[in-house]
């Protein structure tokens, strides 16, 4: 995949922004600010965008900004599987959560696409703009400061190419550093800036299993015997999430991989036959230790942490990518004409702080009613001991009174339609464009 990587170890413009993170926060920062005029340079840790278990659900929120931008038209034309609404099952019975046909969005859908499809997009569009350069095999590992001031960054190039003679540092110097390196940032934890941890009481298990004629359509969770699984559609295969207690891996790994696959056919009946050749062991399925946290500061004189280097996010609604993008829409709006004209270094500094007070409420708000999920729905879900099939059989546990309530009136389902594809303070593209 051509993901127009600078080869020379200095860009070839003078960046006067440089972004830490080719993931969506940075890549459409780095795409909304080129767009403006203002040389930017995006750095990529890995030689490309191919990475599995990454984030794959693009919100209407999202789509929003890309109609505002005129890109939602050529953006569809890339492989995706569009949903209009979220379904589920509890104890066998089927339930209809979420209904976006309603949103009052140009695109009342969500879009199921490989993250890597999505990165590649924002960096052909951003390559339009004579002043974006991505640079893929390099690593932001520290700051440059002068004089109290975050005046650039350490990059390691070359440590992933098999044919770059090895590993080396450069300096890269900007009038403002960008953290958009997620949740483990390194830009962040060399600044030592304080956070919030919230924890999480839950983890997830990431897998893969084949599509197969006559399974079901649509995306959404299965509740059953004590367990919780997530399904997202993805065409030919279903791409699948498994909430576990926080730590408990190593105690469902104990129990071999044949009882995982006994557990996911419990939920997932039609999974049963084709478990063993899916997941043949546990290297085919992959641990998301989930956390939940938020800087206390998301700045400092010449640095700006946006997305999960701000502040990280639950997988409870799938929020996190549009969140991440949502700071990147603001941060343009915010910075971009300054950045393409004259302002000093201080002037850009007394920006900064306005981003965290716009975007800090929409985090927090978003970030309590994921906790209140994972305590009081997941956490009680994952507490119940898994019934005899006897037992299911012949005493059902009632449907809790939310998931009654959204079968017997459909119009509520557009309240966690809102919610989820839309967001708190939903970001308007108001950056200019050179």
């Amino acid at each position: 995949m051509d993901t127009h990587t600078t080869s020379a170890p200095a860009p070839t413009t003078s960046p006067r922004c440089c972004i830490a993170g080719g993931g969506p926060a940075g890549m459409v920062l780095g795409l909304l600010l080129a767009r403006a005029g203002v040389p930017v340079v995006v750095l990529e840790k890995h030689l490309d965008f191919l990475r599995d278990f990454r984030g794959d659900t693009v919100h209407p929120s999202t789509l929003e900004v890309l109609h505002e931008l005129g890109l939602l038209d050529a953006f569809l034309q890339r492989p995706h599987n569009r949903i209009e609404e979220l379904r589920g099952t509890y104890e066998g019975r089927g339930v209809t959560i979420a209904d976006f046909r309603r949103l009052p969005t140009h695109a009342r859908f969500l879009v199921l696409m490989p993250q890597w499809e999505f990165l590649d997009f924002m960096c052909d569009e951003a390559r339009r703009y004579p002043g974006f350069e991505l640079w893929t095999d390099a690593e932001a590992i520290g700051l440059l400061q002068d004089k109290g001031r975050v005046n650039g960054v350490k990059v390691r190039v070359g440590a992933r190419s098999p044919d770059s003679g090895g590993p080396k540092d450069i300096e890269l110097h900007a009038s403002l550093i960008v953290a958009a390196d997620g949740r483990h940032s390194t830009l962040r934890d060399a600044a030592a800036l304080p956070h919030i941890s919230y924890g999480a009481p839950i983890d997830v298990l990431w897998m893969r299993i084949p599509k197969l004629p006559g399974d079901p359509e649509a995306t959404g969770g299965h509740i059953a015997a004590g367990h919780l699984l997530v399904t997202l559609n993805r065409g030919d295969y279903w791409q699948c999430a498994f909430v576990i207690r926080k730590g408990g891996s190593a105690e469902l790994q104990s129990r071999g991989i044949a009882a995982f696959h006994a557990e996911i056919a419990r939920i997932a009946p039609f999974f049963a036959t084709r478990l063993p050749e899916a997941l043949p062991d546990w290297e085919a399925v992959k641990l998301l230790e989930v956390t939940v946290d938020r800087l206390e500061s998301w700045s400092c004189p010449g640095l700006l942490c946006i997305g999960d280097a701000a502040h990280a996010m639950s997988p409870v609604g799938g929020v996190g990518i549009n969140l991440a993008v949502q700071d990147a829409v603001a941060a343009a709006n915010l910075l971009a004409a300054s950045l393409a004209g004259s302002a000093t270094d201080k002037e850009i500094d007394n920006l900064l702080p306005q981003l965290q007070r716009r975007r800090e409420w929409p985090v927090r708000v978003t970030q309590a009613a994921q906790r209140l999920v994972q305590d009081r729905v997941l956490m009680p879900v994952l507490s119940r001991k898994a019934a005899t099939a006897a037992a299911a059989s012949t005493a059902p546990r009632p449907m809790p009174w939310p998931l009654r309530l959204l079968g017997r009136w459909p119009w509520l389902r557009t309240l966690p339609a809102r919610a989820v594809g839309i967001g708190v303070r939903p970001e308007h593209v108001q950056s200019p464009r050179a």
